[in-house]
């Protein structure tokens, strides 16, 4: 900048120094400070070191800021309780409430006394360390030295309480806000909730999210959702849909995620039936299902054997141009297997391939399959997956012989390394020693002679095949 006839000015300096606070190259910026005085003529005054104690604070190096808190006030420069509270604030973050105590009656001594936001940030410390007696008693000293605790105040505490299995009490305090003069917003209603439904009070957390949204405090999808699930995992489903409704009727923006988590739910606990109205509900309601809605039916619906329904929802699913996932992939191709549909399976998998392709769809098919044991129709489908010859494609073809193997059928398990060596993939030379030795036990000597001569012709020496 000098070189081109433009001096840096403090802002410039302020602006470089923040980047390097935030890093904490702390040496960087003393350097830069002297590079100030001696380069621009610039003296670092109070605003300097004000913007060094307040960034440094912001981004957690506590010890630093408090550094340049003494070196300013060494000099001369007086740094007001908005400085002291940000360094306080940054060592409660950090759980260093000793620190942040004794910087507070630094304060004192030197007539600056603390105000809201420190107090607030100390309360807030407790709470961190699990000190709740420490924080209350803080909130009383506020009150003897005249300075009163507000909304964000009463957050932090009733913040500790929850986090630390008294949520009840945190509720309380909501209940006699008003005679305390102070007023719970959106955050507080949030956390006493969440605290609530950690500790498996379901029914008060349903209760004061009522309460949040007739004062006006409507919680978002994913506050929505976890007391859903909650809910859902207590079987308490049909409350979670009753939950669901009001808020949809309250007007809190619900969306797909929360419909498909109560979905999900009637699924866990076999009521699909129930599932499925939800799913007319979401119609009704103008929320339009996704993949993950249908794959989470569908799954439900295989698991009970109902593959015709399941098949066609997977297939309006299509109709309404949402692609299949890979969950949506291998939940088809588990529940079609299980039930030994193999050719609707592939009919349905057709259509699904035609909209969104998927590369290793006929190896999880195989694997499934062995899995089930349904190796004969595992094999018919061996040919689609060598075309592309890959080490995923080994991997399953080694799948397969191992079924075979167990089922003691080595001689099933010996043509797929014969198809893979046609392919130029080179089987695992343990599981083929395995598949040898159980063919010359079936008096299959040739093939078992035959099947370690492919190694050799690939270039491995007997003695390596030992080792």
């Amino acid at each position: 900048m000098p070189s081109k006839g433009c001096p840096p000015d403090k802002v410039s300096y302020y602006t470089v120094m923040a980047l390097l606070c935030k890093d904490r190259k702390v040496e960087e910026v003393k350097r830069l400070l002297e590079s100030m005085v001696r380069n621009s003529n610039l003296i670092p005054d109070q605003v300097t070191y004000n913007t060094l104690i307040h960034i440094l604070s912001k981004h957690g190096h506590a010890d630093d800021a408090l550094a340049f808190l003494r070196e300013a006030e060494d000099k001369g420069f007086h740094i007001d309780k908005v400085g002291y509270s940000a360094v306080v604030d940054s060592f409660c973050k950090k759980r260093r409430i000793d620190n942040a105590k004794s910087l507070v009656i630094d304060m004192y001594s030197k007539g600056c006394n603390p105000d809201v936001v420190t107090y607030t940030a100390i309360i807030d410390g407790f709470c961190r360390v699990g000190k709740i007696d420490e924080a209350k008693k803080m909130l009383q000293q506020m009150y003897k030295h005249g300075c009163k605790p507000n909304t964000v105040t009463y957050t932090a505490l009733l913040n500790g309480l929850c986090h630390n299995g008294k949520s009840l009490e945190a509720r309380d305090m909501i209940n006699v806000s008003e005679e305390h003069w102070w007023t719970p917003n959106a955050i507080t209603y949030s956390a006493v909730m969440h605290g609530l439904r950690r500790e498996g009070k379901l029914s008060e957390a349903c209760d004061l999210t009522r309460e949040m949204i007739e004062k006006g405090f409507l919680p978002n999808p994913v506050e929505i959702n976890l007391l859903i699930q909650s809910l859902c995992r207590n079987q308490n489903v049909v409350e979670a849909k009753k939950y669901l409704e009001e808020c949809l009727h309250k007007g809190c923006a619900v969306n797909v995620v929360n419909f498909t988590t109560v979905i999900y739910g009637f699924c866990q606990i076999g009521d699909i039936d129930a599932a499925l109205s939800v799913l007319d509900d979401m119609y009704l309601s103008n929320k339009h299902p996704d993949a993950i809605t249908y794959t989470t039916l569908f799954d439900a619906l295989g698991k009970k054997g109902r593959l015709d329904e399941a098949a066609e929802l997977i297939v309006k699913m299509l109709g309404k141009g949402l692609d299949p996932t890979p969950v949506t992939y291998r939940a088809v191709i588990h529940r079609f297997c299980q039930w030994r549909r193999v050719d609707d399976m592939m009919k349905l998998l057709e259509k699904m391939l035609a909209r969104k392709p998927f590369k290793t769809v006929y190896n999880q098919i195989i694997e499934k399959l062995c899995d089930f044991g349904n190796l004969d129709e595992a094999e018919e489908l061996l040919g689609k997956v060598l075309r592309t010859a890959s080490k995923l494609d080994a991997k399953t073809c080694h799948v397969l012989m191992e079924s075979y193997l167990t089922k003691g059928v080595a001689i099933s398990a010996y043509k797929v390394a014969c198809q893979m060596f046609r392919r130029n993939l080179i089987p695992d030379l343990k599981l083929c020693e395995k598949v040898s030795k159980k063919l010359v036990l079936d008096g299959m000597l040739a093939e078992a002679d035959n099947l370690m001569l492919r190694f050799v012709e690939r270039g491995l020496q007997q003695n390596e095949m030992h080792l």
